[in-house]
């Protein structure tokens, strides 16, 4: 297997893991945490087997033609940057399914968490190791998503759904500005391609594009990482379990934002608009993150602030635009992970062994946890940048970075001193977690007594401390070869030396270090008296808290501005809305009229056919017919509509559109079926309010209006078509496809091996759009009754329920004897004629008139029939037709078919085709395309009955529920309007 291949492999395997482990039992916590670490240590293993091809300077790549025209293409890229965060991932990854599956309780749906958590991380390397912008924008927005189900698992919580209620909008609204930002950058380069963009840095910064991007870009990586501003979503988000927090908080999600500052660095930086911009970003994040955890009483909020303020930290480094600025940054990423993973599950394993996480309830736990205790000390002193441990040693080169000149401003000036504050802060909190909960007396009122844990469950942090103290004491052997990949795969010829000893002398970085250490000693010193009190959060900050200015702003859009506008524009009745899409959309094209005119072409019509006219006067009397009856009798309006399609229909016989007749005519027997079973879900008209010649003067008025407008979208449609048709149309885009459909499509059809071929992506999109919809229609009716079936009487009631006790098998409709009437025998035997006439239909396709899309309706019709003969329950029953497994399926088998393509080194959905030998037949033709249009078959059917079953009131049953007793089960009732 390549190493491209492996890339791959990389990226999809914790996809693969997230299916299985979602289809565990919910019990099965052991199988469902060894799934998910084995799934991990394989990638880690698979990763780690790849550094020597990127240690000096090399790149993995993996291209695959996705939509080449528009420069889409699904790329895999590895260089030392990025093996390094896909270490950072996977293997951190790995630690957290091992001590999760000591945290996690057995009473919770342990497989649900686990494959959350394996589907994260598969969207996390998808980030890392993403060559398009594009496709790395689409795993970005899939991180928000996950993260927003991981941090709200325990959604019995308020706190929980808020805190990833939070987080997704917070994130998600950036990643939208984030998508904007990648489309200017590829605007401006000519490619969505990483390394097309990383050569083209002189070219971006001197656009004029350029401040646009940078500000769009930089929101995407401030939301995500926690900045100043967006940085209050990341303390809420603590309401998830601990492992969550270790791996999203400190290792992974938040790590992304600083990692697209990063990897985008030789393209962005360097200007006084990225210094401005994302140096006071990192400071106020930095200050403000750290002043806030000193004052938290909950050791994860501790732990939360002082994350933001880290993150802050590493953001300012970026914004300093210095090659040894961008050294320490990424040199701190790591040595915040390792440091802060640990410190996580440390709080963990207290919460877990005492029952709370509350500082002013803990008290010397030294006593009962000696070696977490010792671990978490040692994590802890590495985050305050004490000597010897590996935070010491990127935090002095943030020192000499802050000290060192940049741009003549007094915020660079100012930078050292700022710095030193930081770190003193550092320095405080870091004391203030080690001294109040593992010193002092042994606390007595805790909800359980203290210990230390299972091994397994500790083995992890000590892993990660044993990193603290071997990158803090033998850098140059340890993490220096790693580091200068990484480092020369994102500076490359501007790559400056940089020393990893231990000890530098007595300089500048060196003072600051003590400084900051004595300070921040003094400073916990003389606040202990403060915090003693137990006071929750820090002075000066209570009044302006981020949740607050979050919940107001979200108020003053959400619900004042959409309320505005639902006022001026929304309504709860479909006609309005209707109304203003049919008016604006005829606003829209009389503005280009009023500008330019309008001029019909020259061509010369063709005879004139007294036959077509008086087609479509029988069409157009039964289009205004319906119009007219469907004020007094809606069935009648709906005939009429049926009257109005069979028109259309035959228009399509008539010029030579076959594959379009067939389409059209069984799409009018479906719709007809269904609007006759929603006539009874349509509420009451509305009454004109008002009396005598007022009250009908306002309804002459409303249906002039509605005529007008109904004329002038007409009229207008009509004047596009003559101005096309009087008008000499270059015929290159249909010859092309007639020449060449069977050529490179295996098919004589034209038009259907344009829906499965040429533009099947177009094709894919829809029957996803149509299984959403069906979705959405189900979703909707089935919480709902018809107004007609609440307002029984009482004697109608009373009937009905004798009729569901009597006879509970006819609600079933299991048997044959309820349907033993002559039309219901007749549509049940009809159901193999019209099931092997789809069969037809959708054999011959693709070198005559059917296809999937025609075979899907005509078996749909043919379940619709079954309806009428035997309900719903028949279907289910009988037929065992499961629609919305049949649209999954028929999805997949679509997506798998445009993936195979893959295999073969062809763009997504390319369709191949040959002559098969069959026996007893001879040569058949055979296309890849037929699986294609085998899926768009399934998701017809599947969304059909979905509908059908909505319409009708029933709900599809899982096959792992059970079944409600007899007596609540009701027939179908079909009630049509009188």
């Amino acid at each position: 297997m390549s190493s491209g291949t492996l890339l791959l492999v990389i990226v999809f395997l914790p996809f693969v893991g997230s299916f299985i482990a979602a289809f565990l039992r919910q019990d099965a916590r052991n199988g469902a945490a060894f799934l998910a670490g084995s799934i991990a240590l394989c990638a880690t293993v698979l990763t780690a087997f790849q550094y020597p091809e990127v240690k000096d300077g090399g790149v993995l790549r993996l291209r695959t033609d996705w939509v080449p025209a528009l420069g889409l293409d699904f790329t895999m890229r590895m260089n030392g940057f990025t093996w390094l965060f896909a270490m950072l991932v996977v293997s951190i990854g790995f630690l957290v399914a091992l001590y999760a599956r000591y945290y996690m309780s057995a009473a919770d749906p342990v497989p649900r968490f686990f494959a959350l958590l394996l589907a994260f991380m598969g969207a996390m390397l998808g980030i890392v190791l993403s060559g398009n912008l594009i496709q790395l924008v689409f795993f970005w927005e899939l991180t928000s998503l996950f993260s927003f189900l991981l941090i709200g698992y325990w959604h019995h919580s308020a706190s929980a759904r808020e805190g990833a209620r939070m987080a997704l909008t917070v994130t998600a609204a950036g990643g939208l500005c984030l998508l904007l930002g990648i489309l200017l950058i590829g605007h401006i380069v000519g490619s969505y391609d990483l390394d097309r963009v990383l050569a083209s840095g002189a070219l971006i910064r001197s656009s004029d594009l350029y401040l646009p991007t940078l500000i769009l870009v930089l929101l995407g990586a401030l939301t995500k990482s926690a900045q100043f501003p967006f940085h209050f979503w990341l303390p809420h988000a603590m309401a998830a379990p601990t492992p969550v927090s270790a791996y999203l908080h400190s290792a992974t999600m938040v790590k992304a934002g600083v990692f697209l500052l990063t990897l985008l660095w030789p393209v962005l930086s360097g200007t006084e608009a990225w210094f401005y911009i994302v140096v006071t970003a990192g400071l106020c994040t930095l200050l403000l993150g750290a002043y806030a955890a000193i004052f938290q009483q909950d050791l994860k909020g501790l732990l939360a602030y002082s994350t933001i303020s880290h993150l802050g930290l590493i953001t300012l480094l970026l914004g300093l635009g210095s090659p040894l600025a961008a050294v320490a940054a990424i040199f701190h990423t790591l040595n915040h992970a390792t440091f802060k993973a640990s410190l996580f599950m440390a709080a963990g394993i207290i919460d877990h062994e005492s029952g709370t996480r509350d500082i002013r309830r803990l008290s010397g736990l030294l006593r009962h946890m000696p070696v977490t205790a010792t671990l978490a000390m040692v994590a802890a002193a590495a985050m305050a940048g004490v000597p010897l441990l590996n935070g010491f040693l990127s935090k002095e080169m943030f020192f000499a970075e802050a000290a060192a000149f940049h741009v003549d401003s007094l915020l660079d000036h100012s930078l050292p001193y700022f710095a030193m504050m930081a770190s003193a802060f550092s320095v405080a909190y870091s004391l203030r977690f080690i001294h109040g909960v593992f010193f002092g007396e042994p606390a007595t009122d805790l909800p359980r007594t203290p210990h230390e844990p299972p091994h397994w469950m500790r083995f992890p942090i000590e892993l990660l401390v044993l990193i603290c103290l071997l990158v803090g004491i033998l850098p140059a052997l340890t993490i220096k070869p790693f580091l200068s990949a990484a480092v020369r795969s994102v500076l490359g010829p501007d790559t400056p030396y940089y020393s990893l000893a231990v000890w530098h002398g007595f300089n500048e970085p060196l003072l600051m270090s003590v400084i900051a250490l004595v300070g921040g000693i003094l400073m916990y010193w003389l606040l202990q008296a403060h915090l003693a009190k137990g006071i929750e959060g820090p002075p000066l900050m209570r009044r302006l808290k981020g949740q607050r200015i979050f919940e107001r702003v979200l108020v003053a859009v959400s619900w004042r501005g959409a309320r505005s506008v639902e006022r001026v524009l929304g309504t709860q009745r479909l006609q309005p809305q209707l109304r203003l899409l049919v008016a604006f959309a005829v606003l829209a094209a009389v503005w280009p009229l009023y500008q330019h005119g309008f001029e019909a072409g020259h061509h010369a019509g063709t005879e004139f056919d007294p036959a077509f006219l008086l087609l479509w006067v029988v069409g157009g009397l039964s289009a205004i017919g319906a119009a007219h009856q469907a004020k007094y009798h809606r069935l009648a309006a709906t005939v009429l509509m049926g009257g109005a399609g069979l028109v259309t229909c035959i228009t399509f016989v008539w010029f030579s559109a076959p594959d379009l007749a067939v389409t059209q005519l069984l799409v009018e027997i479906v719709t007809t079926v269904l609007l006759l079973l929603g006539l009874r879900w349509l509420p009451k008209r509305i009454e004109i309010s008002g009396e005598g010649l007022t009250a009908g003067f306002r309804a002459r008025m409303r249906r002039a209006r509605d005529l007008t407008l109904s004329i002038a979208a007409g009229a207008g449609i009509s004047l596009i078509v003559y101005a096309l048709l009087t008008r000499p149309l270059p015929d290159a885009v249909s010859r092309y496809f007639v020449e060449n459909s069977y050529d490179k499509g295996g098919g004589r059809n034209v038009v259907n091996v344009i829906l499965v071929d040429f533009r099947g992506f177009d094709t894919f999109g829809e029957i996803v759009v149509l299984a959403v919809v069906a979705i959405t229609v189900f979703s909707l009716l089935r919480r709902f009754r018809p107004a007609q079936e609440s307002v029984q009487a009482p004697e109608q009631q009373q009937r009905q329920d004798a009729y569901d006790r009597t006879a509970p098998e006819r609600a079933l409709g299991d048997t044959l004897s309820d349907y033993l009437t002559v039309p219901g025998i007749i549509m049940q035997w009809l159901f193999p004629v019209i099931g092997m006439v789809a069969i037809y239909l959708f054999l011959r396709g693709h070198d005559l008139p059917g296809g999937g899309f025609a075979a899907g309706i005509t078996m749909s019709i043919a379940l619709v029939l079954q309806y009428m003969a035997g309900g719903t329950r028949w279907i289910e029953a009988r037929l065992r037709v499961l629609p919305i497994r049949w649209m999954g399926l028929g999805l997949l088998c679509a997506a798998f078919t445009g993936l195979g393509a893959w295999v073969f080194a062809h763009p997504f959905l390319t369709s191949h085709f040959r002559y098969l030998e069959l026996p007893l037949i001879g040569k058949m033709p055979a296309a890849t395309a037929l699986l294609f249009d085998l899926g768009v078959f399934a998701t017809v059917v599947g969304a059909t009955v979905l509908i059908l079953i909505a319409l009708a009131h029933q709900s599809v049953r899982s096959p792992r529920a059970a079944r409600p007793p007899l007596s609540d089960r009701k027939p179908a009732v079909v009630q049509e309007d009188a």
